[in-house]
């Protein structure tokens, strides 16, 4: 058999996109014709590459093949969830390329895991490494029905302690840049021997030594081959890619080599147009070629395991020269923006995030554990929840973790303090820091996490942690004037897109004033049951008064609340929402806004909501894209 192998790792991911208190993906005007970046890439890179088309002597599409199946590749969760939900036939065939991959490569399949919502974990405590590496691994085996082997790092940042969480955690092997070795020597010998500025010999798998007798494998792409498929327009020709891989193998080298490439999975398709073809043609080449082998990490692994020991240089990454500054400091790489911005505000956001992450751990401890067993253990399997949100899962839950039997009140408790967690966890996705501005979408997303973490612990512990954020906040400057410091934007551009049950109710009322009032709905994150309902129409006006049962599927908290809204067709509407004050008090509320509307005397009516639902201004309204959206309001 030959020596020689080929692996193709693409890395699939998108920051998560989800309005945190709604957990739906809005409009975002930049993704034109399409609703919003994760249907435009989809549509331009992961449905094509599960069926790429090889082009026949005439120019003709011959047949199609699915990527993914030949080649290495990792799925964000945060992307697989969405891809579950909006994409199911092109998710399908992921999750049945890994299978088809299983008898290509000896049994090994060519998905691997991530870290879960691409976090950069050297920045991270422990606790959260371990949380991401847990939850990575558990969307994992439940989509593919398999343990990972391999787990993809967010923009491939390490330090030994993610390497030693990683092993704990069964993982076998990584993927790192070679200029993030620092020294290598052949098991079993003293020396070491320093690696230069050129970087790992990248054709080889190799041992990392970790505490308590453990090991990990690491695989150094091929940088050269990597950079010229995402910078060089290597993709233009899937036989010019075909070429570059099979010249990357070294004549007078002894014993397997592996050439192996790692980059963005986008860049097949929405980076490079075209890219999946050139892709699906190049792994065809190579097959035919038989010079060398198509294979996968895990296949190489078994067949030709490391013989020599490496040790990394920490706190590095592919994506910044400086290490991992990209993501707390201004070190001059950034995406985007004007050649004179800096990125200054990185260092005060993460710092401000900081102070909240470590904040609400405190209390999170101290009030879960008079409810769970132990609150981070808990906090590890809460994956098990968001994966199904079913009320068989959440008993489960509660059977396993609960310290004793908790009432409906203490279940909600509990799942509010998971809930503060999951975002605490979720605003230090990476793409916060990566690009070139305070006010970008990326940093206003992460943001978000942080406000809705902050909501959560106002309704857990009352008022007082926003003050001491957005205090922190202020001492980050956005390079746009107009929009000021960290403060400016969290008030005027994040705290507006939250959602709460009275605008849910609002949304499902003004929706009944154009089509039939549903007895039970889902809108977005939350479940509506109508308990009152009465619509009186005349020609020039309508009035609708109702109740409706507002329940989060996330939290299970619920809130009954009534509405009333005069219609006056004109693009005028006129309403209300207040908690159900109970059945008298909502009928008489009823009988009187009803006697005004057949005297159609609709300045009474106006003075009856004003008298009854005094506090419901913005409730009654539907969600708008601005609340969905990512794009930034003009000034």
């Amino acid at each position: 058999m030959t020596q020689r192998y080929v692996c193709i790792h693409g890395h699939f991911y998108q920051p998560p996109r989800e309005n945190p208190w709604v957990e739906a993906v809005g409009i975002e005007e930049s993704a034109r014709p399409h609703r919003n970046w994760n249907e435009r890439i989809a549509a331009e890179c992961y449905a094509p590459n599960a069926a790429a088309p090889i082009l026949d002597e005439n120019g003709q599409v011959g047949r199609t093949i699915n990527n993914y199946a030949r080649i290495s590749f990792n799925v964000g969760p945060t992307l697989f969830t969405w891809l579950e939900e909006e994409a199911p036939q092109t998710y399908r065939a992921i999750l049945d390329a890994d299978r088809k991959s299983r008898t290509r490569y000896s049994g090994h399949g060519s998905a691997i895991a991530q870290a879960y919502n691409h976090m950069i974990l050297p920045l991270a405590n422990r606790r959260d490494k371990r949380t991401q590496v847990i939850w990575g691994i558990r969307d994992f085996e439940r989509r593919f029905g398999r343990p990972p082997e391999g787990m993809w790092l967010p923009e491939t940042a390490v330090d030994l302690e993610t390497l030693a969480v990683l092993a704990e955690a069964g993982i076998r092997f990584t993927i790192l840049a070679p200029h993030q070795a620092r020294r290598l020597r052949t098991a079993g010998s003293r020396d070491w021997q320093q690696i230069g500025p050129g970087g790992i010999e990248p054709r080889a798998a190799y041992r990392h030594p970790l505490p308590a007798g453990r090991s990990i494998a690491l695989f150094f792409y091929d940088a050269a081959i990597s950079n010229a498929i995402s910078f060089e327009a290597l993709l233009r020709s899937g036989d010019a890619l075909a070429g570059r891989l099979l010249s990357g193998f070294v004549d007078d080298v002894g014993g397997a080599q592996l050439v192996h490439v790692a980059t963005d999975g986008e860049t097949y398709g929405h980076h490079h147009r075209h890219g999946e073809m050139a892709l699906a043609y190049a792994l065809e080449r190579i097959e035919a070629s038989g010079y060398a082998r198509l294979t996968n990490y895990g296949e190489f692994l078994e067949r030709h395991p490391p013989v020599h020991e490496v040790e990394i240089r920490e706190n590095t990454s592919w994506s910044c020269v400086h290490g991992i500054e990209r993501w707390r400091s201004d070190c001059g790489c950034h995406t985007g923006g004007q050649r004179a911005w800096k990125q200054a505000w990185r260092a005060p956001l993460r710092q401000s995030l900081d102070w909240l992450r470590d904040t609400l751990a405190h209390r999170y401890e101290a009030e879960a554990s008079t409810l769970l067993q132990d609150p981070w253990v808990a906090r590890d399997d809460y994956i098990a929840v968001i994966l199904d949100r079913s009320p068989e899962s959440v008993r489960r839950f509660f059977a396993e973790h609960a310290a004793r039997p908790l009432d409906e009140a203490q279940q909600v408790r509990a799942l509010k303090l998971l809930e503060m967690q999951r975002h605490a966890m979720l605003m230090y996705t990476s793409c916060g820091w990566f690009f070139h501005d305070l006010a970008g979408i990326e940093t206003l997303q992460v943001l978000e996490y942080a406000a809705r973490a902050v909501e959560l612990a106002d309704e857990l512990f009352g008022p007082g942690i926003e003050a001491g954020l957005t205090e922190r906040l202020a001492k980050a400057h956005s390079n746009r004037k107009e929009r000021g410091d960290g403060r400016r934007i969290y008030l005027e551009l994040v705290k507006p897109v939250a959602v709460d049950a009275a605008r849910v109710a609002g949304h499902y009322a003004v929706g009944c004033l154009v089509q039939p009032c549903p007895e039970r709905t889902k809108i977005y994150a939350y479940a509506v049951e109508r308990l009152d309902h009465e619509l009186l129409r005349a020609k020039t006006a309508d009035l609708l008064v109702g109740a409706v049962r507002v329940t989060s599927r996330l939290t299970l908290e619920s809130r009954a609340l009534s509405f009333a809204v005069l219609d006056l067709r004109d693009g005028r509407l006129a309403g209300g929402i207040r908690d159900y004050p109970g059945d008298r008090a909502h009928e008489a509320t009823a009988r009187e806004l009803a006697q005004a509307f057949q005297n159609r005397d609709y300045a009474s009516i106006v003075r009856l909501l004003q008298r009854d639902f005094p506090d419901s201004r913005g409730a009654l309204r539907p969600l708008s894209v601005r609340e969905l959206s990512k794009e930034p309001a003009p000034p």
